[in-house]
């Protein structure tokens, strides 16, 4: 089981992981937990678009873009509040 995906040297705990093998990339699929605290700094991350992409427990590393990308609720500027958010990343 994958429990970490590190975006741009961010780690990031993940509740769920799924790894394809595609012609053109590989494709992880993220699910994760944000709590109110930490909303800033993992939204102003992925509005990068684009990561340099590490699974240390997977040892696979490469060049990903935002492929989908949604969140469970929207007012994580709420203390207390913990949304979770699901991510797809394809290779480039």
């Amino acid at each position: 089981m994958v429990n970490q995906i590190i975006l741009n040297n961010y780690s990031i705990s993940v509740k769920d992981y799924e790894e394809k093998k595609a012609k053109d990339g590989d494709v992880i699929s993220v699910t994760f937990d944000v709590a109110s605290e930490a909303y800033h700094d993992v939204t102003t991350l992925l509005y990068e678009g684009t990561f340099d992409v590490k699974v240390p427990e997977r040892d696979l590393k490469f060049k990903g873009t935002i492929q989908e990308y949604s969140t469970s609720i929207t007012n994580l500027y709420e203390k207390g509040n913990v949304g979770e958010f699901q991510l797809c990343l394809k290779g480039v």
